[in-house]
């Protein structure tokens, strides 16, 4: 491409466009070109000292300028020039001793655009050619707005690890001694503030243990090594600092986007500030995290339409961002999305770590735009760590050992060959292929290289021996922070972000709003209404004067005892496995007391557990004939809400105490069953060494209570039971109500948080 400047005709004005062109000649001349904001050449390498060059902490230098022809206006109008240019450069970072680190992609691109475009010279006066921004695809589902992340004050937290390591007890058998098996062995990287840390591996090489573990949320018991945080060991009060991104969105579907980020808030944020503060703070997320579209739609999971994939997993980083955390890690959050989306996600993540933050993150096989962006990196492999250092120079470390890419390919991909053993494409090393011949093992027998056994053990030694001592004393460097900053990560007191009361009020409306859509489906309201449209017509005006009359009504109250203590356990029990995920993660990260979030869940269903009940007895009521006085009406109510809540406490102790549906629904339905066999309708005399199972049976003290209810003042005695004013079957059931809860409430305190 000829960059000479073509000839002007005679008698034409001199144009802005014709200034750029010059400057774009200067500019290729210049291995350091670039150009201010005004088109102005400048000719300013970095500045070196101290065997260290002071470079933007950007992984690339990208300059773009266009120039195009004006439009006329006016009476003394100039002929602009028709086509327009634009050049792209793209200057590499030189580490200090260190070739070019971007060996896979081309470091230097030139292109010019003719376009036809025109634009204004007061545009272009006015436009910044030169904005990173430009290089940055555009994300449909984001917009065109760059978030832009607040530089607010925060702790600095300079994370170093040593020598860490974690084993997990495997038993194959349930009769042979369990077996310890090394998921981490002697990992060493450190991460500063403004820097991000990529994780890199093949599935199993312990990415994921790995960030748990610098995240606190691993048991230190079952690991080795030291993780310190501005020299300092692990506390509580790090939790209000530290972020954690899972890698499944663990999000609430019936929750519009800003509903779940002011909710977040409300509870997380400190307690000196306000509610409208709290609120604002997740309007401002919203904003940079560019989700201003999709604010008021429905997160969305599985059976419910929500959001996209790329906005869900931005609700998720803004779940944690809104706190303003000092260190935030996130496991995968590009799995899933399109390229364009993930380049998106990794760019703000920078955006987040330029404002003072420390970001580590996982990523499986990331593009080359992806790969580049990252500050360091650390590979792992098995469990081992096969490098540790700056990304950009990676690829120079491998190459030094004999390992470099026979084809062009993508970084990443060329690592986690490595990471796997996979030398195809891939220089064997002499010193590798030496120690095979040498041992004559470790070949695969069909292609005749080194096996990845064999290749793994390479990589580790050679890390070992090269790099691993350098950088371990790296790591006894002290953070570059005064000892009262050092101190306040040692600070034990756990930082509620709103009182209990407060936490309670907001999960209770959390909760309403989550299920109001699950308790007025169509298909619930459907089946409560045919139920009791059917018992109205086969109890149609019965009549209790006969004998027969009063069997038959009698059988109608106990069907209304089973149906309402069979249909709330089998809701109830869904409860908490179903909120185990969420509970987890919201436990872990400190944001509400667990006896708030028990009282708020088992409350919260109420209000909704009240409504199709008492449109079910509207029609059953009337409809069969049973007393018709306001007294028997309202007193049978409140007798069938007794039940419910009674038998909603045990579906919620049986799904807490097994956390698993199969299981639940198993103990649940011959629990049912056996309480209505020994409801009292079936089987009248009892043998004595069972006959304390009915009561324990709700549908036992429930059917006796309408029983006294509906014939209180018409027999002394119906099927063999007395009728009296029924305080006895109401404080039964009053204790099962808060007995059933106090040990679903136990089970929760003694399940463990994973992640």
């Amino acid at each position: 491409m000829s960059t000479e400047k073509p000839p002007l005709a005679s008698g034409l004005a001199r144009t802005r466009s014709e200034q750029l062109y010059e400057t774009l000649a200067a500019a290729i001349k210049s291995p350091f070109g670039s150009m201010d904001a005004n088109g102005v050449p400048a000719t300013a390498p970095a500045s070196i000292g101290g065997g260290r060059e002071t470079l933007s902490r950007k992984s690339s230098r990208r300059l773009m300028m266009s120039a195009s022809p004006g439009r006329s206006g006016g009476a003394g109008t100039h002929i602009r020039k028709s086509r327009s240019a634009q050049l792209k450069l793209e200057l590499e970072e030189v580490s200090s001793g260190a070739a070019l680190s971007r060996a896979s992609s081309a470091s230097l691109g030139l292109s010019f655009s003719f376009t036809g475009f025109a634009m204004p010279p007061e545009e272009i006066s006015d436009s910044n050619p030169f904005s990173d921004d430009e290089m940055i695809p555009e994300d449909n589902e984001a917009g065109n707005k760059k978030p832009r992340f607040q530089a607010e004050p925060t702790l600095p937290i300079f994370l170093k690890f040593k020598e860490v390591t974690y084993k997990v007890s495997i038993r194959k058998l349930m009769t042979s001694a369990p077996v310890d098996k090394e998921i981490l062995s002697g990992i060493n990287g450190s991460v500063s503030p403004g820097e991000v840390l990529a994780l890199m591996g093949p599935s199993g090489s312990g990415k994921t243990t790995l960030l748990s573990l610098l995240g606190g949320r691993i048991s230190q018991s079952a690991s080795g090594g030291s993780v310190t945080y501005n020299d300092k060991p692990y506390s509580k009060y790090l939790k209000s600092k530290i972020g954690f991104v899972t890698q499944d969105d663990v999000l609430f579907p019936h929750l519009t986007v800003k509903e779940t980020l002011t909710y977040a808030a409300r509870l997380r944020l400190p307690k000196t500030l306000t509610r409208e503060q709290k609120e604002q703070r997740a309007i401002e997320v919203i904003q940079e995290l560019g989700l201003e579209r999709c604010q008021d739609t429905m997160i969305g999971g599985a059976f419910v339409r929500g959001v996209s994939g790329g906005e869900r997993k931005r609700v998720s980083i803004g779940n944690e961002i809104i706190i303003n955390p000092s260190l935030l890690l996130l496991d995968e959050p590009t799995s899933g999305l399109d390229s364009t989306t993930a380049l998106r996600t990794i760019q703000m993540l920078h955006d987040i770590a330029e404002a003072g933050k420390t970001v580590i993150t996982t990523i499986h096989q990331p593009s080359s735009r992806l790969f580049h962006r990252f500050d360091k990196l650390i590979l792992l492999g098995r469990g081992n760590l096969l490098y540790f250092g700056k990304s950009s120079e990676a690829l120079v470390y491998f190459s030094s050992i004999g390992c470099s890419p026979l084809i062009t390919m993508n970084p990443a991909e060329f690592l986690l060959d490595l990471a796997n053993g996979n030398i195809n494409d891939i220089s064997v090393p002499s010193e590798l292929e030496d120690r095979v011949q040498v041992g004559n093992s470790g070949r695969e027998p069909q292609t005749g290289k080194p096996s990845p056994a064999a290749v793994h053990e390479y990589l580790v030694e050679a890390y070992e021996t090269r790099v691993a001592e350098q950088e371990k004393k790296k790591l006894s460097d002290p953070v570059p922070l005064d000892e009262e900053a050092k101190a306040k990560v040692l600070r034990l007191k756990r930082q509620w972000g709103a009182s209990w009361w407060e936490q309670y009020c907001i999960l209770f409306s959390r909760g309403l709003k989550e299920r109001r859509h699950e308790y007025f489906s169509w298909l619930r309201v459907t089946q409560v209404l045919s139920t009791a449209v059917i018992l109205g017509l086969l109890w149609w005006q019965s009549d209790i004067r006969t004998p027969r009359g009063l069997q038959d009504q009698a059988g109608l109250l106990f069907f209304i005892a089973v149906f309402w203590g069979f249909f709330p356990v089998f809701t109830a029990i869904f409860a908490f496995p179903q909120e185990r995920a969420m509970l987890n993660k919201e436990r872990a990260a400190d944001m509400y007391r667990l006896s708030a979030y028990f009282l708020a869940r088992t409350t919260s269903d109420l209000p909704l557990d009240f409504i199709l009940p008492s449109l079910f007895l509207l029609v059953v009521y009337f409809m069969t004939g049973l007393r018709l006085s306001p007294y028997p009406f309202f007193l049978s109510m409140l007798t069938v809400f007794l039940c419910i809540i009674a038998s909603q406490g045990l579906g919620l102790a049986i799904g807490a105490i097994l956390m698993d549906l199969k299981k639940a629904t198993t103990l649940a339905s011959v629990t049912v069953m056996t309480f209505m066999l020994a409801g009292g309708f079936f089987v009248k005399k009892v043998p004595v060494f069972i006959s304390w199972i009915r009561y324990l049976s709700f549908n036992y003290h429930t059917y006796k209570l309408l029983l006294k209810v509906q014939y209180k003042d018409f027999a002394q005695s119906i099927n063999g039971m007395r009728i009296d004013n029924g305080l006895t079957e109401v404080v039964a059931l009053v204790a099962m109500i808060f007995g059933y809860r106090l040990l679903a409430y136990l089970s929760l305190r003694q399940m463990k948080i994973t992640t």
